[in-house]
């Protein structure tokens, strides 16, 4: 990918793709973990003497028209703060002549924040039209939004098609990170894939087994592949149309396979549920696998121990609840353990809190910004976003 440093941005006006697509709650931001993952880049930006640095992101699922509870304006509040000056909020619809005129007169060194992209009809649709009307917001293009390379949207890959373009720092280093995973791993390589369905990382599953050592499985999934296996599970989540495909994965790959050898189980799905510890695969009818049991947590630590590469995704149980979160907040203090002895690799918004909560969000190597496109590179897909900077 060409990268900022072939980027010629002295005295041009710079857009950039950001990923602001952050939690709001009451219009406050909850978690500035991506807003501070576009600092860097901003500020390499302004030091190479852009002239403006003008951001555009989506927010949230809005049905292709303006909705106040989807407006970025909360995150350029929060973007203030975190870069310690002023950012413009531009409220118009990213495209308009109004947005344009705005930008137009930024002072020098000035930041803006565009309102939410998906405001734009065309923008999923990755319309033409819209992407030449966003080009004409910059004289250059940054991608640095790793967690949205794998859309072919208007703001993603469209504007790079017009305008001379590179890769931000995050999307530099999310790309050569998580490479490292499928590219000659030191070994031994463990992946722990956790999380509710088989049929959402199948294909992560299916393209990483043959490159690892050891796949803790956990969460929701591990049901479907120990039903597969004649287990009882209960009222625990799985998926009857994939116990084919878990069968040939296990036949295929079982020496490879961790799956839990018990489970704390809850007779409903709260938080204050009656809980029960049982083997994983005699779970009573009428309740349902929520975490990994004590047993478990002990072996996939054990499995850990040694580990050259460590990838991570996806909780052991039903984190949301504390009741449930033992096991998932064991793993992450047992990742973050192996610094300095392992490269570890965390992706996923779930894992991301586990590790941040457990205080070992330092002794990780790398924590992913994205969540679907860091599966679909892992799947050993082409993102669209990545392909547009090459």
């Amino acid at each position: 990918m060409q990268n900022l440093s072939d980027l010629d941005v002295q005295g041009k006006r710079v857009l950039v793709r950001v990923d602001y697509n952050v939690p709001v709650k009451s219009g406050v931001v909850q978690d500035d973990t991506r807003i501070k993952g576009s600092l860097p880049t901003i500020r390499a930006l302004q030091q190479a003497g852009a002239k403006n640095v003008v951001l555009m992101s989506h927010f949230g699922r809005p049905k292709g028209g303006p909705d106040a509870k989807y407006s970025l304006k909360p995150v350029a509040e929060a973007l203030s703060a975190a870069l310690g000056q002023d950012v413009t909020f531009l409220p118009d619809l990213p495209g308009s002549d109004e947005t344009l005129r705005a930008v137009q007169g930024l002072p020098e060194g000035g930041v803006a924040l565009l309102e939410n992209v998906r405001f734009e009809a065309g923008e999923e649709k990755n319309d033409p039209d819209l992407s030449a009307r966003l080009a004409r917001l910059g004289d250059a293009f940054v991608l640095d939004a790793f967690g949205s390379a794998h859309r072919a949207h208007s703001s993603v890959s469209g504007v790079a098609g017009k305008l001379p373009h590179a890769a931000g720092t995050l999307l530099q280093r999310e790309v050569e990170a998580l490479s490292k995973l499928l590219q000659d791993p030191e070994r031994p390589y463990v992946v722990i894939i956790g999380g509710a369905k088989v049929s959402d990382k199948i294909k992560v599953i299916e393209n990483l087994l043959p490159k690892v050592d050891r796949l803790l499985i956990g969460g929701g999934m591990a049901y479907t592949f120990i039903k597969a296996q004649g287990g009882k599970v209960g009222d625990s989540i799985h998926e009857d149309d994939q116990l084919e495909l878990a069968g040939r994965l296990l036949g295929e790959y079982g020496d490879k396979i961790m799956l839990p050898v018990d489970v704390i189980a809850a007779d409903r799905f709260a938080e204050d549920a009656q809980t029960q510890v049982v083997p994983s695969n005699e779970i009573p009818d009428g309740w349902q696998g929520l975490d990994a049991g004590p047993e478990t947590v002990k072996r996939y630590t054990e499995a850990l121990q040694g580990a050259k590469t460590v990838f991570w995704n996806g909780p052991l149980g039903v984190f949301e609840f504390a009741a449930f979160a033992g096991g998932t907040n064991a793993i992450a203090a047992a990742v973050g353990s192996l610094k300095n002895q392992a490269y570890t690799v965390v992706g996923g918004g779930d894992s991301v809190s586990a590790v941040n909560q457990s205080g070992k969000a330092d002794e990780i190597d790398h924590i992913s910004t994205g969540g679907g496109a860091s599966l679909e590179l892992l799947e050993g897909k082409t993102l669209p976003g990545v392909e547009a900077m090459r």
